[in-house]
């Protein structure tokens, strides 16, 4: 007859049922939150493009004050155009001119139909229209709060 000892311990470690039911909660804790964090950067960079637009805006009437119009492109706020005079820049303070979220260049247009000029991002799918990531950012229209 084998005797065991009651100061006998129970080897360190995890049994698989612990592991399994670990994975299982992670799994579904991954499956719940990820979506949300994908919604969440997907509006982030519609905020983001939306906030680069209303800044090349004031970089645009600051040309406009200095120069006495606004120019015929977005790279006059970082090269000299060559034709216009108390040109004082370059304005935009990295020295390029920035591309949307998506890495995609805005559209940029003097005078503008909406506007003194107008300035857009297509969004992500580079493409006039859409919803959600694709919808178009303008700096004619408000953009969403939220």
């Amino acid at each position: 007859m084998t005797k065991t000892s009651p100061n006998r311990r129970r080897p360190a470690g995890f049994t698989l049922v612990e592991l399994l039911v670990v994975l299982a909660i992670l799994g579904l804790l991954a499956g719940l939150v990820g979506p949300q964090v994908m919604k969440f950067l997907g509006t982030s960079k519609t905020k983001t493009a939306a906030l680069q637009i209303e800044d090349l805006g004031a970089t645009l009437d600051l040309y406009r004050l200095e120069t006495g119009r606004y120019p015929e492109g977005l790279d006059a706020l970082v090269t000299d155009p060559g034709d216009a005079p108390n040109w004082n820049g370059p304005y935009l303070r990295k020295g390029v001119v920035p591309k949307d979220p998506w890495g995609n260049d805005y559209h940029y247009r003097a005078p503008g139909e909406h506007g003194a000029y107008d300035i857009w991002s297509l969004g992500a799918d580079n493409q006039e229209g859409g919803d959600g990531d694709d919808k178009d950012i303008s700096s004619w229209t408000e953009p969403e709060r939220g």
